[in-house]
């Protein structure tokens, strides 16, 4: 495993473009200022070659020329003082003065040029992807769980505000945006109308129902799954557009409850659940092949229910005796 850099505290800069770039032109005005000056003061140790006297205006151009250029000649240091300057201060300043412009050009120009030009060939490759809202604990495990599962990570957008988060998620081969997922243009970036799927676990249960809310007004049939840690709040966030709502609180309830009946209850419960487990619960759609035939028939797993029109029945139920075109079989596959 890669060692991960030490985290830094950051915050994003609530100075606006005009005033970052203005500091940048007042910092190469004052250098030249502190040049003028200095230079006017020390011009009798320069030397114009042209009529042997150094007016102000020839400070002016002679010091634009020495922190721009390496100069003409036709204004020169001689004395000793006016070359000191000019190799340890002046030469410095040029240095500065190049570094700041090239990195002014870099962040407000080609940087964002880049950025703009990467994103838009992401964005053009977006389809079936799978769309992670929150990379906290929950985000990250089952972003694992995907990858353990098979799923390309670069088939896996992660959506975060946390500058830390987005930076794991990116090391494990996902694409990433650090963006409020609770806005339309952020999941319209992230080509939500392309999306398989989209899971949600923001963290917070009012802020994982919005997001919800949101995707569903722009993604009307995608699958969305959405965690949520109260359970006052799972018939909200059905109403919101969840598709599936799962409450980890309830699950570790239930695994409990199961391991109070027998010891090995919970175990098989969590090798369904977990990739890593000897056996798997899969869902598909049922097979040319198996139309006619019961729910026993199967041969790719042990079938336990079927969902037909929407509605569940299990393997006992007279709807299971035959399939038919368009069910849903949920089988324990062997892995």
């Amino acid at each position: 495993m890669a060692l991960k850099p030490p985290a830094t505290l950051k915050r994003k800069s609530s100075m606006p473009v005009w005033a970052s770039i203005g500091w940048r032109v007042l910092a190469v005005v004052g250098l030249l200022a502190l040049a003028v000056g200095v230079h006017w003061i020390e011009r009798d140790g320069l030397k114009d070659t042209a009529d042997g006297h150094v007016s102000f205006l020839d400070i002016l151009y002679f010091t634009s020329i020495s922190v721009t250029t390496t100069g003409y000649g036709d204004i020169v240091p001689v004395s000793n003082s006016a070359r000191m300057f000019d190799a340890f201060v002046v030469t410095p300043i040029r240095v500065f003065v190049v570094l700041l412009f090239l990195g002014t050009a870099y962040n407000f120009v080609l940087k964002r040029t880049w950025d703009k030009w990467h994103m838009a060939v992401i964005q053009r490759n977006l389809a079936r992807h799978i769309i992670v809202a929150g990379y906290g604990t929950t985000g990250s495990e089952t972003v694992d769980e995907l990858i353990a599962r098979g799923r390309d990570p670069g088939s896996i957008v992660v959506i975060d505000q946390n500058e830390g988060n987005i930076a794991r998620a990116k090391e494990c081969g996902c694409i990433v945006l650090q963006a409020d997922a609770t806005r339309d243009q952020v999941l319209n970036d992230v080509r939500i109308g392309t999306a398989e799927s989209m899971i949600v676990c923001a963290g917070r249960d009012d802020t994982s129902i919005l997001i919800t809310l949101t995707a569903r007004h722009l993604a009307p049939a995608l699958p969305i799954s959405v965690i949520v840690r109260n359970e006052d709040n799972e018939l909200p966030a059905r109403a919101a557009g969840a598709t599936t709502v799962v409450n980890p609180v309830s699950f570790a309830g239930l695994l409990l409850a199961s391991s109070c009946q027998g010891p090995h209850l919970s175990d098989y419960l969590m090798d369904l659940a977990s990739i890593h487990g000897q056996v798997e619960l899969s869902e598909r759609k049922v097979r040319p092949e198996e139309i006619g035939q019961p729910l026993s028939a199967i041969a790719t797993g042990l079938g336990v229910q079927i969902y037909r029109d929407g509605l569940p029945h299990s393997h006992k139920a007279p709807e299971a005796q035959a399939l038919l075109a368009g069910d849903t079989i949920l089988e324990i596959v062997t892995r």
